[in-house]
């Protein structure tokens, strides 16, 4: 297949300088790929620069054919529209002249007259029924997503760039999107962390600190490779460590042997055994040979680092991120929360949670289901105290933690170790060090300040100071807490889910994570 995307010895960095990735050679050609890689690598970016948005700091972009992308938050311009999003504003704006008669001559014979046909159509196609003016800031995150994938379809691109499509989705959006890749039969590049859109691609392109590599097949497909990729690293750095424990060994006998030979030459020459011609010429030979092999010596061992150090950097690019958390003590069958009756929402005359009652008992986990807009953000902040309900009681009787998609725990203006210490005030500094550093953030990352990290580097914070502490909480709620998280992540938090022994009350769209956790109950919500 000929190449549409090619990348050229691509680098860019961030803000303050520092190399987000550097030289990357890479071809797209037309078919779907999922690009992966750990928060913070440069997902985002590559897609900007694909798109022309941005600049590399090095290299080039060659694009052949029409390239559309779908950004992850939509348009953010406070007066954008709909038809800003699809491109069409004044294309619609000179049909609304024709149909007043007041376009020239010239104006009617340019004019698309389908243009307005093809958006509604698009728009419906995707749940949608909204005006071209509508502006973009009065639609959900969920619309605008789907706006945007409406977009896109009518744009008919030769190659769809997509980040995070799935992100604010329902079950029924997420469908939608997933629907929309398994049927594109053009070039595409997803961004995601969503495991089930994932399983629609044909190849599988990981951006990591040492470039990016491909990898044929879907989502399974690629983590099979990569756990062989994994045990090949872990062996590796087994061989490595063992070589250079015996660089050490040999450099160390060799020391000894000269040692041992300078002592029994000097005693030679102190005795005065030989003449002392012959002496000083043994003496030379002896420091020449010593010279020489105290150089391959050298060698040996700075090649025995190298290897090791090239074996543990393989290691920490491949090696799952590790979330421990520690026991709660949770008793079983006491009984956690408690609602009685419980109605609210932000209007009294339509409020979106009705008279529910229900109760969590133990380490049981609970989910809440529903589309969007049945309540069930509206239903957590009444359970926190966010919100009073109009009626009834909500009964919280342990101590608990709240992880939404935002992270709102984590100030910006706080370094890592400030947010954890205010959340744990009587947490130690190596405790809140080591807490942060079973989180990926170790040694300097702890005082870095929450306003610059990335959208998954914020939740994996957000994750540290919520159940980092030496006795987690009892009740851990979480509000769609894979939004943000990187493949990795989600693999780490589901381990570390599957060995926390407290009660969970979760709200997520994403099968996979719901299905790890094993819910005990389902509670459906509707509109």
């Amino acid at each position: 297949m000929a190449s549409l995307i090619s990348l050229s010895g691509l680098s860019c960095i961030k803000s303050d300088g520092k190399p987000l990735f550097t030289n990357i050679d890479f071809s797209f050609t037309c078919e779907r790929i999922g690009l992966v890689g750990r928060n913070g690598v440069g997902k985002t970016t590559l897609l900007h620069v694909i798109a022309g948005d941005m600049m590399p700091y090095a290299g080039r972009v060659s694009v052949s054919g029409a390239v559309a992308l779908m950004r992850q938050d939509g348009m953010t311009r406070p007066d954008a529209t709909l038809a800003d999003l699809f491109g069409l504003r004044e294309t619609l704006a000179l049909l609304d002249r024709a149909a007043a008669g007041q376009a020239s001559v010239d104006e009617l014979a340019e004019a698309d007259w389908t243009a307005g046909a093809r958006m509604e159509a698009a728009l419906e196609h995707y749940g949608l029924c909204a005006a071209p003016d509508t502006p973009l800031a009065t639609l959900s995150g969920g619309q605008r997503v789907r706006a945007a994938l409406a977009a896109i379809v009518v744009a008919e691109p030769d190659f769809l760039l997509l980040d995070e499509p799935t992100n604010n989705l329902d079950r029924a959006g997420r469908d939608m999107v997933i629907d929309l890749v398994s049927h594109w039969r053009r070039g595409a590049i997803v961004v995601s962390h969503d495991r089930e859109l994932l399983e629609e691609m044909d190849a599988i392109a990981e951006l990591t600190t040492l470039g990016m590599s491909r990898y044929g097949g879907n989502y399974s497909a690629y983590r099979a490779l990569k756990q062989l990729e994994l045990d090949a690293a872990t062996h590796d750095l087994s061989h490595a460590e063992r070589a250079g424990r015996e660089a050490a060994q040999r450099a160390q006998q060799a020391a000894e042997r000269k040692a041992r030979k300078d002592s029994a030459g000097a005693k030679s020459r102190s005795r005065g055994d030989q003449p002392k011609i012959l002496m000083d010429a043994a003496k030379g030979r002896a420091e020449a040979s010593g010279g020489a092999g105290a150089r391959l010596r050298d060698a040996r061992r700075e090649a025995a680092e190298a290897a090791l150090l090239s074996a543990r950097s393989r290691i920490e690019v491949l090696q799952p991120i590790r979330m421990d958390i520690a026991s709660t003590g949770l008793v079983a069958g006491r009984i956690v929360l408690r609602l009685d009756g419980v109605t609210g929402g932000y209007d009294r005359s339509e409020p979106v949670i009705r008279g529910l009652s229900m109760a969590i008992t133990g380490p049981e986990r609970v989910v809440l289901a529903g589309p969007n807009g049945s309540g069930k953000t509206t239903l957590l902040k009444m359970i926190c105290g966010e919100m009073a309900p109009f009626e009834g009681v909500v009964d919280m009787r342990v101590p608990f933690a709240v992880l939404d998609q935002h992270v709102q725990c984590v100030r910006d203006d706080l370094t890592l170790l400030e947010n954890f210490r205010r959340t744990h005030a009587s947490a130690l500094d190596e405790e809140a060090y080591a807490a942060l550093a079973r989180f990926k953030f170790r040694a300097d990352d702890a005082l870095r300040k929450a306003a610059n990290l990335s959208g998954g580097e914020r939740l994996r914070a957000g994750l540290a100071c919520t159940l980092g502490a030496v006795t987690p909480p009892q009740l851990l709620i979480l509000d769609e807490p894979t939004n943000h998280l990187d493949l990795d992540g989600i693999a780490a938090l589901e381990a570390a889910l599957a060995a926390y022994d407290g009660a969970v009350l979760a709200i997520s769209h994403d099968e996979p994570f719901v299905k790890a956790l094993s819910p005990d109950r389902i509670i459906q919500l509707d509109r």
